[in-house]
């Protein structure tokens, strides 16, 4: 009788686990829906250019327009989101797709530089002749820092925030089979919505890089913006292409003259960013003539605690922008 008793508890804990499981994949696949039903929502547009197709996105109206560069894992709808967090109101955002992101291809040359000249390529076709605010931020800086560079006379001003690949780095690249395996994972859409919702706090230390107990004890305002960025890189099969290519990029970024750089130029980061970000945010602040750098000790790689203030800063470098 006692085995027949131990036989039956273990089916019965076979069956809940089973339950809880498909519950769980039944959950995870009504995100991905949600998710891809908030992109096709989100109004974005993708226009042939000299530069190959790029896939954007814009608000707004004004005389002032801001160029909103993503980060890693983004798209224009993380972009978008950011404008929302720092970008002052009464003006034109555009928020693209980086090459590999979302529906905008990944050329055969993808590198920071070949980006900045697509993004010239695509203010001519939104017909915006005249200077951008450029804001770049994580892996995005470095293409935004590009365009300061190579597009100079279209540059109104620059931000780089939690700026990445923009000093020398040690690491070495990404093998092959690293590559491989990276973008692996990046396809399973199922198994990092699940991660997403049963283990928040992993996604929080290794994605956005921001150490969880300070969103444990973030305002309310900030905590729901960290949940956002943490959910809405779903679908991340559709980034993939575009993770790939930023991690070899931050491994070995190619060399930039920061130093010729000549346009009002904010940096942002904070001390415990767990991409560590602040030497970066140091490096570029000391190499762009005239670039100040506003830090913080805390708030990780999603600035926590920090987006009034950060978003202040970024309306002060409007200003100076018009008096170039």
């Amino acid at each position: 009788m006692r085995w027949r008793k131990r036989w039956v508890l273990g089916l019965l804990a076979a069956g809940v686990a089973a339950g809880l499981a498909m519950a769980e994949w039944q959950a995870s696949v009504r995100d991905m829906q949600a998710q891809h039903a908030r992109l096709a929502a989100a109004g974005s547009r993708v226009l042939a250019t000299p530069c190959g197709e790029i896939e954007v996105a814009w608000r707004g109206s004004g005389d002032t327009s801001v160029l909103v560069v993503h980060g890693s894992g983004g798209g224009f709808d993380q972009g978008l989101a950011l404008a929302e967090a720092f970008v002052p109101t009464g003006v034109r955002v555009i928020a693209p797709s980086r090459f590999g992101y979302l529906r905008t291809p990944l050329p055969a040359d993808a590198s920071p530089a070949a980006q900045a000249d697509a993004f010239a390529c695509l203010l001519d076709a939104l017909r915006i002749e005249g200077s951008v605010v450029v804001i770049g931020v994580s892996a995005g800086a470095m293409s935004a820092a590009q365009f300061a560079l190579r597009h100079a006379q279209r540059t109104q001003a620059l931000a780089l925030i939690v700026p990445v690949g923009l000093r020398p780095h040690p690491a070495a690249a990404l093998p092959p089979w690293g590559e491989r395996a990276l973008a692996t994972v990046l396809g399973a859409d199922i198994a990092y919505g699940t991660i997403a919702r049963q283990a928040p706090a992993l996604v929080e230390r290794y994605v956005l890089a921001t150490p969880p107990a300070l969103l444990r004890t973030a305002e309310a305002g900030e905590r729901a913006r960290a949940d956002r960025m943490r959910l809405e890189i779903l679908p991340v099969s559709a980034r993939k292409r575009g993770i790939v290519n930023d991690t070899q990029l931050a491994l070995q970024p190619p060399p930039m003259a920061l130093d010729a750089i000549r346009v009002p130029t904010l940096v942002f980061s904070a001390r415990d960013d767990l991409y560590g970000t602040f030497a970066i945010a140091e490096h570029a602040a000391a190499h762009i003539p005239g670039a100040s750098l506003v830090g913080f000790e805390q708030g990780g790689h999603l600035l926590i605690g920090h987006r009034l203030a950060v978003a202040a800063a970024v309306q002060g470098l409007f200003a100076q922008g018009d008096l170039r």
